[in-house]
């Protein structure tokens, strides 16, 4: 397996005094729209990405579905979900009520819809990890779908002291940020391009708390040598059969948080 060595951190794009125009900005935008890819970079398949629209018939089939088979905590947990991009807390919640069904506390990130990465995004998530530390008196979980795995990650390297466990499901935290089917889009919506956001950031280094990396060799978004990252940029990667759209709702996934939820942490 090819490692390529991108900019080795996030770079902070440097900030501007003047806010853009309306149609500077736009232009700035659709710009972001343009730009290539490195020969070096990994992308799953186009096959499974245009699987992915599959993943939007899940609310119909869910009642023909079995619900995911999960045993009563006897280590109940405090959760904060962290929702994918362009995603929210609702899109999370089936997630969410499987956990509560075992037991565990589960809580909101508190920033709303996932529109990419923000100048102050790391400091509120992480005075959110501190609130709910503080108001239920043990280490915080933190899972994290897609992006949200990449913010949970930082968070951890910031109060760690008050994250017991960062679990990401589908985050391109390693290899490249190209190594995905949908950086264009991602630029355009979040407004700077995947190697110069708003923060500086090694995604690739391991928080100092236990880390465990799901990844699916089924995504179609995001690659698996993004998602899995390598030996030393987490603890433990587990694959499952998922697409990347259908973390927050698949069983395997579901039932495989519960395991690690009782798991003793390292």
């Amino acid at each position: 397996m090819s490692v390529i060595e991108p900019s080795s951190a996030f770079r902070a794009a440097p900030e501007s005094a003047v806010p853009m125009k309306f149609g500077d900005a736009l232009r700035h935008r659709l710009s972001l729209l343009r730009g290539t890819q490195p020969d070096d970079a990994h992308t799953p398949p186009l096959r499974y990405f245009f699987a992915e629209l599959l993943s939007f018939s899940e609310p119909l089939t869910r009642p023909f579905r079995d619900a995911p088979v999960i045993k009563e905590a006897t280590t109940p947990c405090v959760v904060i979900l962290l929702p994918g991009f362009a995603t929210g807390p609702n899109r999370m919640r089936y997630m969410a009520n499987q956990l509560e069904r075992a037991g565990h506390t589960v809580k909101r990130w508190g920033m709303g819809h996932n529109l990419g990465v923000k100048a102050d995004i790391i400091d509120n998530l992480s005075a959110r990890v501190c609130d709910v530390h503080e108001r239920y008196g043990q280490k915080v979980v933190l899972i994290g779908w897609s992006m949200g795995g990449v913010f949970a990650r930082e968070v951890a390297k910031v109060v760690p002291e008050h994250v017991d466990k960062v679990i990401s499901m589908g985050s391109p935290f390693s290899h490249s940020p190209y190594s995905n089917n949908f950086w264009r889009p991602y630029q355009v919506v979040a407004g700077h391009s995947v190697e110069a956001p708003p923060i500086d950031a090694d995604t690739r280094t391991k928080p100092p708390v236990e880390t465990v990396a799901f990844w699916s060799p089924r995504d179609g978004v995001i690659s698996r040598r993004a998602a899995s990252g390598l030996p030393h940029e987490r603890d433990r990667a587990l694959a499952l059969r998922c697409s990347h759209l259908m973390f927050p709702n698949d069983a395997e996934c579901i039932e495989a948080l519960a395991r690690e939820l009782e798991a003793p942490g390292t």
